[in-house]
C-alpha cells in the first residue's frame, strides 16, 4: 500500500510534514499549494513553501515532497512550473480541489472542475513546460456541484498528461463534512487508465481498510486523520504487512516529537503564529489520545514563548502538570484500552 501525505493549507505545511515524516510509514508528502495568479514567482516565494527543495526535494526523514501548484492562466501555470522545475522537486502535482470561495470565485481549484476542457489545458501546459522526467501529477474532488462531471474532469487530467490521479472523493459543496463519498471512484478508475489514489476521512486503519476495499485504491492520502493520529500510517503498513499487533506509536512516543515541532514553530515561523499552531496540533490530538486532551486545555489559553516553551520541556520530563493534575507520559490510555 502506497500512503501519502495530504497538504493542507495552514495547518499541514513544512513544519508538520517534518515532524510527522520522522514518526514514519509514509512514501511521499505533497506541499500546500502555492497560488499562481498572473504573477511569475521568484524562487523565494517556492523555496518559503518547500524549504525542502534545499534538501533534494525531501524532508530531513529523507521523505519525498511534491510540490503543488493552484491556478487557471495555463500560461502563467506554465511558466511558474517551468521555475519550479528548476528547483528540482520531486515532482508537480496539480490543484483541482481546493473549495475555498476565494479561490473558486478566481477561478481556480475545484472552480475548474466544471469546466473539464480548460483543465486538460492547464495539465498539457504545464506537461510541456517542465522536463519529461518530471512527474505531473492531479488532485480533484468528485465534482463542483454534484458528480457529473467527475469522470470528464479526470479524463482531461489525463489527456494533458498527468501521471496520478488523487480523487478527495466529495464535491466542492460537501466541503470537509462527512462522509467521504470513496464509492464513487470506482467509477473514475474504470474511465482513466492512470494509478488513482483515494483520499477524505481517512481517521483509523479500520477507515483505511474499508476505503481501499470500498474504492479500489491501493494507494491512499492521510490529511487530517494523520495529523490528529501521527502513527496512524505506521500502524496502517502494519495491518497492512499482517502484524496487527505491531505495538501502536503512544503519547510518551510522541513527546519528542511535540518538542521538536515546537521548536521548528519558534525558528521558522512569525512570533504570532506560534502559541496557534502548538493549539491547532493539541487540538486535532486530543481526538486520538487523552493526554492530548489534558495537554491542549492547559495550554489554549497561554500566548507567552517563554512559558510554552518551559510547558513543553517540563512534558517531555514527565512534570508537566494542568488545572486538572499531571499531564500523563505514558502509555495511552486509548491503546491500553
Amino acid at each position: 500500500m502506497t500512503l501519502l501525505l495530504a497538504p493542507m493549507e495552514g495547518l499541514l505545511d513544512f513544519v508538520l510534514r517534518d515532524v510527522l515524516t520522522r514518526v514514519g510509514g509514509v512514501d511521499r508528502c505533497v506541499s500546500e499549494f502555492i497560488r499562481i495568479t498572473g504573477t511569475l514567482l521568484p524562487d523565494k516565494v517556492f523555496l518559503r513553501y518547500i524549504p525542502e527543495l534545499r534538501n533534494g526535494s525531501r524532508t530531513l526523514a529523507g521523505v519525498p515532497v511534491r510540490a503543488q501548484l493552484l491556478g487557471s492562466d495555463p500560461v502563467s501555470m506554465a511558466e511558474n512550473a517551468a521555475r519550479l522545475a528548476a528547483l528540482g522537486p520531486e515532482g508537480i502535482d496539480l490543484n483541482f480541489g481546493c473549495p475555498a470561495k476565494v479561490v473558486n470565485r478566481h477561478g481556480g481549484g475545484a472552480a475548474l472542475l466544471q469546466e473539464p476542457e480548460r483543465i486538460a489545458t492547464v495539465v498539457a501546459a504545464v506537461r510541456r513546460a517542465v522536463p519529461a522526467h518530471l512527474p505531473v501529477s492531479a488532485k480533484m474532488r468528485l465534482g463542483f456541484h454534484d458528480t457529473g462531471l467527475m469522470r470528464e474532469c479526470a479524463q482531461a487530467m489525463e489527456a494533458g498528461g498527468a501521471c496520478e490521479l488523487v480523487v478527495h472523493a466529495r464535491t466542492k459543496v460537501d466541503g470537509y463534512r462527512p462522509p467521504a463519498y470513496w464509492e464513487q471512484i470506482p467509477a473514475i478508475r474504470a474511465a482513466v487508465a492512470l494509478p488513482v489514489v483515494a483520499n477524505g476521512e481517512i481517521w483509523t486503519v479500520a477507515d483505511a481498510l474499508r476505503c481501499r476495499e470500498v474504492s479500489g485504491c491501493d494507494a491512499l492520502m492521510l490529511g487530517r486523520g494523520m495529523v490528529a493520529d501521527p502513527g496512524l500510517a505506521r500502524a496502517i503498513r502494519a495491518v497492512d504487512a499482517g502484524l496487527p499487533g505491531s505495538d501502536p506509536v503512544q503519547w510518551s512516543d510522541l513527546l519528542p516529537h511535540i518538542a521538536a515541532f515546537w521548536q521548528l514553530v519558534c525558528d521558522d515561523l512569525e512570533p504570532r503564529q506560534r502559541a496557534g499552531r502548538l493549539k491547532q496540533w493539541l487540538n486535532l490530538m486530543r481526538r486520538r489520545f487523552p493526554e492530548g486532551e489534558a495537554a491542549y486545555q492547559h495550554v489554549r489559553t497561554m500566548t507567552d514563548q517563554r512559558a510554552i516553551s518551559a510547558w513543553v520541556a517540563a512534558l517531555q520530563e514527565g512534570q508537566a502538570t494542568t488545572a486538572g493534575g499531571p499531564v500523563p507520559a505514558g502509555r495511552s490510555a486509548a491503546a491500553a484500552a
